[in-house]
């Protein structure tokens, strides 16, 4: 199944149900006595977070959802049954916008831009985004000392039709981030039992994967392999625009640094390109605590290894040295992890 973060889809909801224009049949009551029921309600279009759903994939096949609307009302004063309502799953943290109508002078394909009407990041969280008409009151309700025979009743209100856009941000604890060929796919399958596309060509993942850790405790940490990151990302280059909003929730980041592409005059560089990418896209973004990782150590020389582990002690400059492929460091690394999850959340939370 594709990775789909995008969709745009019309809900329409139930039409309420018409009044009834009904008379009892009895003797010595003027025309038997009005007793039409009322219609029923329109059933409404209900939007909610499922915690099974990870991507928008369904709705790029279903484009309208339209709820079932009331039936009419009947004599002997009974009521039409109401619309069921639609209950649509949509993936935890998808953001629901309504697309406006074209402005007041009706300049034919003018968009009037977008409203957000709910952002569903906890499970279960429900949006009511198309109201259901109401029935119409049956002729029994107009009844009075000056009109005992009414003929008429009240037709069902129409249910509200709405252009809705979903746009889903991935929840995860942590946003695992570097450069192509980083190695962010082999840690993923190192520290979970995630399953991503590894191999030695830049853009493998083209899209993110998600890990999922539980320790000891049963506590669990969801870990997101954010993809397509290269210079120029914050302008849509590469895959960019596409992903960088999935690590907007994230509580902290894993910033990967391939030992491939040290430079040994300034080792840092690596890790500068990606930050001055989040800063550009967003501050906040950039803002958010970093564990600073060099992958890849099993392809260096060990005296070189030694060499920068001893720059980086010199320098105070807090960065771990792993190999996800052979498993170097990545226990410690984990540790760390759990240790900066455990913090986050207490401050957070």
């Amino acid at each position: 199944m594709r990775f789909v973060d995008e969709a745009a889809i019309t809900v329409r909801a139930g039409k309420g149900g018409h009044g009834c224009v009904s008379f009892r049949r009895e003797k010595f009551v003027p025309r038997g006595g009005p007793d039409g029921g009322d219609g029923g309600d329109g059933g409404s279009v209900i939007l909610e977070a499922d915690a099974r759903l990870l991507t928008l994939y369904d709705f790029r096949h279903k484009r309208v959802y339209e709820a079932q609307s009331g039936r009419p009302g009947m004599g002997a004063q009974r009521f039409g049954p109401a619309g069921q309502d639609l209950v649509v799953g949509v993936p935890v943290g998808t953001l629901v916008y309504a697309v406006n109508a074209p402005d007041e002078e009706g300049a034919e394909g003018e968009a009037g831009g977008e409203t957000l009407l709910a952002d569903l990041d906890q499970p279960g969280k429900r949006l009511v985004v198309a109201q259901g008409g109401r029935g119409g009151k049956g002729n029994e309700h107009f009844k009075t000392a000056t009109m005992r025979t009414p003929r008429f009743a009240q037709p069902g209100e129409p249910g509200e039709e709405k252009r809705v856009r979903l746009s889903l941000k991935i929840l995860a604890d942590v946003g695992l981030l570097g450069l192509p060929n980083a190695g962010k796919s082999t840690l993923t399958a190192a520290i979970s039992r995630a399953k991503p596309k590894i191999a030695a060509y830049p853009f493998t993942t083209l899209t993110p994967n998600l890990a999922v850790l539980e320790n000891d405790e049963g506590a669990r940490m969801v870990v997101a392999d954010i993809p397509g990151l290269i210079e120029g990302a914050h302008t849509g280059a590469g895959l960019g625009h596409q992903f960088l909003k999935h690590v907007e929730r994230t509580r902290f980041l894993v910033h990967l640094a391939s030992a491939e592409d040290l430079d040994a005059d300034n080792p840092w560089a690596a890790f500068a390109l990606l930050d001055e990418e989040l800063a550009l896209y967003s501050p906040e973004l950039a803002a958010k605590p970093q564990i600073r990782v060099v992958n890849k150590i099993d392809l260096l020389d060990p005296e070189v290894l030694k060499k920068l582990k001893a720059r980086a002690r010199r320098l105070k400059r807090p960065v771990r040295f792993i190999s996800a492929l052979s498993g170097d460091g990545v226990e410690e690394l984990v540790a760390e992890m759990w240790a900066r999850l455990d913090e986050a959340r207490s401050t957070q939370d």
